[in-house]
């Protein structure tokens, strides 16, 4: 059983009803959700948009590998009305060096993003474990912290 932490971030529609809408699919699809940070409200990040955030933060017991995990989320987006990503260009602010492309930022109903899993390592095109950009997003750090330190 792995420990995996995924971020959820929504600014269309309900975006309450939303992310608790992909906390339940998680819950099915996934895993059991062993803590849930609060929800907070925040500023888009990487584009501008008059539609602000909700986000949090959950950890999840999982015995999905990291793939069949990226793919659970994707769909679980899909569900809930996201569109596919696209690539976008090269950002020199935004990339990691393991990372030549980013997605287009853009408003969504939902975005969820694997954190964490376990103390893995995954470095491939399209996945990429610990998440290359979480540490310049307080809209990641701040419900991560919540539930991490929930769990001391």
């Amino acid at each position: 059983m792995a420990i995996v932490y995924l971020s959820l971030g929504s600014n269309l529609g309900n975006r309450q009803q939303l992310i608790g809408r992909a906390i339940e699919k998680i819950k099915e699809q996934i895993g059991t959700v062993v803590r849930q940070s609060a929800l907070f409200e925040t500023e888009p990040w990487g584009f501008s948009s008059p539609n602000k955030f909700l986000n949090a933060a959950v950890c999840v017991e999982t015995n999905l590998t990291p793939r069949q995990l990226l793919q659970a989320t994707q769909s679980i987006e899909q569900q809930l009305g996201r569109t596919h990503k696209t690539p976008a260009p090269s950002h020199p602010r935004t990339l990691s060096p393991s990372s030549p492309r980013t997605p287009q930022y853009s408003d969504r109903p939902i975005d969820i993003d694997i954190l964490l899993y376990d103390n893995l390592r995954v470095d491939e095109p399209d996945l990429q474990i610990p998440h290359p950009l979480m540490h310049q997003r307080d809209f990641v750090m701040k419900p991560l912290r919540q539930i991490l330190e929930s769990s001391r």
